[in-house]
Parts: structure tokens; C-alpha cells; sequence
């Protein structure tokens, strides 16, 4: 970053202040909060979050440093949950995301498919890439392909599941037209998310703490080399 752009020091200090008035804020709502959801924690939060990330940013570009903490990004957090105590329906919202690693084991699983059933081989459908996704995800369940991606030519990339609550069971066809469009963050249950980030997130922690302990060797072999030196010389 140019000399120009950087953030006066100043408001590096003004930024501090901020995130000391936000933590002030977060822990009189903690205290004072109505219940386990109470919106009032919440928003003191993410008030916390943005302010403490700010000045994590301007700390960075004025001295090139950072703060010794981390907060969950609140984009990937659930507000409270707000919807019934006790739902009379629940809907299971599922996302799965592959990558078609192999279009030719992709092609010709679905060509088997196709012959198995009669339709022939080499046909238009099972000879595309779009055709051969259409022939599978019909044949076989959704969760049978997620248990063997590999074999149907596709690589796993990130998914989730949402449970979401509802006061009634939705009307037949109802939404099949937009599935996903009025989803409320505040109705949701629960959610597990799967994915790659996390695994990368746990094999930096496992390399930093081997780097850390290869540094640790490599310091007590230079001592115990050192102390040898003096020992060559005393002789």
C-alpha cells in the first residue's frame, strides 16, 4: 500500500476507541440480556465484530501488525431464532456442489444406465455432459451419489443443510416454482455446513504447530552444537 493511502495514526487510535466503546456495549448487553436470543446481544455483536475488524484493518495497513484475536465473520452467523417453539412442519433445505472431475466415467455410467433400462447406448442424452447429469440424478438418489461421487466421474465441493421450522405444513405445489427464494435466517433450527475451508483450516494448525516444533529442534540442536564448540575449545 502507498504512503498516501495509509491511515493516519489517529485514526488507527480512533478505530481502538471504537472497538473499546463496542466491547463496553457487548458486555452491558450480555449482562442486562432477557434470554438465551436476546436481539439486543446480538446487535451488540456484531457491533463488536465490525468494529474490532476495522481497526484489525487499519492497524495492519499503519503498522503492519495484527490483533491477537479473531472473530466469526457475522455474514456466516444465524441471527436468533425467532419462529415457533414448537413447529407443526419442518423443511430440510440441502445444497451440494460437485465438480465433474471425469466426463468420461461421468458419460458412460450414464450410458449403462441407458442400456440397462432399454434406451440404448450413445444416445443424445447420455453423449452430453448435461444429459448424462439428467440421466443419473433420475436414476439414483441424491444421497446415493453424495455416499459415491468418485464412481459417477465428480468431485465433492462444499454443501449444507438447513432445517428450517414452519407454523403449518406448506400446500401441495405451493412453492415448487421458487424452493428457496423465502427462506427467513431466523426460522432455521439448525445447519451443518461441509467443507474443504475447514480441512485447509485444521492442516494449517497441524503444520504451524510441526513448523513450531521443527524450529524448537532445530534451536536445541544448535545449542547442544554450540555447547560442544566450547567444550572442543576448553580441551
Amino acid at each position: 500500500m502507498s504512503d498516501a493511502a495509509q491511515p493516519t495514526a489517529a485514526e488507527v487510535r480512533a478505530a481502538a476507541e471504537a472497538v473499546k466503546t463496542a466491547l463496553d456495549r457487548h458486555l452491558a448487553a450480555v449482562e442486562g440480556r432477557s434470554g438465551e436470543d436476546d436481539p439486543a446481544v446480538y446487535e451488540a455483536f456484531n457491533q463488536l465484530a465490525a468494529a474490532a475488524e476495522v481497526y484489525d484493518e487499519l492497524l495492519y495497513d499503519r503498522y503492519d501488525e495484527v490483533t491477537p484475536f479473531e472473530i466469526p465473520g457475522t455474514e456466516d452467523s444465524l441471527p436468533p431464532y425467532t419462529g415457533p417453539e414448537e413447529p407443526n412442519a419442518v423443511s430440510v433445505l440441502i445444497r451440494r456442489d460437485y465438480a465433474v472431475a471425469e466426463p468420461q466415467r461421468l458419460l458412460a455410467q450414464a450410458q449403462r444406465v441407458e442400456a440397462a433400462v432399454g434406451d440404448g447406448v450413445g444416445t443424445e442424452a447420455s453423449g452430453t455432459i448435461h444429459g448424462a447429469l439428467g440421466i443419473l440424478f433420475d436414476e439414483f438418489e441424491a444421497d446415493e451419489i453424495a455416499s459415491r461421487p468418485k464412481e459417477f466421474g465428480l468431485e465433492e465441493g462444499d454443501s449444507t443443510l438447513w432445517v428450517t421450522a414452519a407454523d403449518e405444513a406448506a400446500e401441495p405445489g405451493a412453492w415448487l416454482e421458487a424452493p428457496f427464494e423465502q427462506v427467513d435466517p431466523q426460522r432455521v433450527v439448525c445447519r451443518f455446513d461441509v467443507s474443504a475451508v475447514f480441512d485447509d483450516e485444521i492442516e494449517d494448525g497441524i503444520e504451524d504447530e510441526l513448523d513450531s516444533d521443527l524450529d524448537s529442534d532445530l534451536d536445541a540442536d544448535l545449542d547442544e552444537d554450540e555447547d560442544l564448540e566450547v567444550l572442543e575449545a576448553d580441551r
